[in-house]
């Protein structure tokens, strides 16, 4: 286990280093001082003290959450670049493919080093949840500036469909990591709404757009994808946010679409009611959905 331990911190070590320079780099091409890169490139100056103390002294929790945060700022830098020039056709490929790296690195790192079978006791649930959150949402992004594009699609509804399996496998993801609160009688809530949220596996308002953003997407892959061959891509379809209970299969489309986007509108329309959360595109995914089984 120490070894385990020692060879995280040199390698987190390493990807802070490589981070920093990618930092300098962005900072330099921005030509001027932005509040994310910043925040990174601090995180990252600590990290790199604190890897310079005895390697036996250090915390590889501390010094992974350090290097997380410093990506997590880095990556929503470039995110924003991308989505403020509408991905450009020509580079957004790889820009998406090397954030994409980038955010998975992570988690990487600690399956690699078999540092817990779930390896939350390094991460923790709500940096996994952000990790997988950000992966499907800037997937999420992409494709809906994809869709837009015509030619692209008759070229290239292949990839398109790769890119929102991805997408919508992190997202379900991302809504799996933490099992909903079991109500009996040895829970109680004063907030009867709050309750059912928790027993849905609905912790924050970020589950709620993972769930119509996956759904979204389901649709965009039933709607321009209809005709690809079945890839055996498989994911955990568990949407219940039971990550206690999860299993794998082919992504069906239109099943988990309808599935999810089921969810949602119960869920905005029963105990989110006064928040008036919108259901009406979900409500008409839903429709499409239904005629398109027919």
């Amino acid at each position: 286990m120490a070894a385990a331990f020692y060879s995280v911190v040199r390698r987190v070590e390493e990807l802070g280093d490589l981070a920093q320079a990618h930092i300098q780099q962005l900072s330099e091409a921005a030509g001027e001082d932005d509040h994310f890169l910043i925040r990174a490139s601090a995180a990252l100056e600590k990290l790199k003290l604190l890897c310079g103390e005895e390697k036996e002294c250090s915390n590889p929790s501390n010094l992974l959450e350090l290097y997380t945060q410093a990506i997590l700022d880095m990556t929503y830098f470039e995110e924003n670049k991308l989505v403020d020039e509408d991905f450009p056709e020509d580079s957004s490929s790889q820009k998406v493919k090397e954030l994409i790296s980038f955010l998975s690195e992570p988690e990487i790192l600690v399956k690699e080093n078999n540092m817990h079978p779930k390896h939350c006791n390094l991460l923790g649930d709500e940096l996994l949840e952000c990790l997988s959150w950000r992966r499907g949402a800037l997937l999420y992004m992409y494709c809906h500036s994809l869709t837009k594009r015509r030619e692209w699609l008759l070229r290239k509804s292949s990839l398109l469909k790769k890119y929102l399996l991805d997408g919508i496998s992190y997202l379900l993801q991302m809504l799996n990591y933490r099992c909903p609160i079991q109500l009996n009688e040895g829970v109680s809530f004063q907030d009867l709404d709050t309750a059912k949220l928790l027993s849905a596996g609905i912790f924050s308002d970020i589950h709620l757009l993972a769930m119509m953003y996956s759904g979204e997407m389901c649709y965009w892959g039933s709607k321009y994808c209809a005709d690809q061959q079945p890839e055996n891509h498989e994911v955990d379809t568990n949407v219940s946010g039971a990550g206690c209970t999860t299993h794998k299969e082919p992504l069906d489309f239109r099943e988990v679409g309808e599935k999810i986007l089921k969810k949602y509108v119960s869920v905005c329309e029963g105990p989110l009611k006064e928040q008036e959360w919108n259901t009406t595109n979900a409500k008409q995914i839903l429709n499409f959905f239904h005629h398109r089984c027919n």
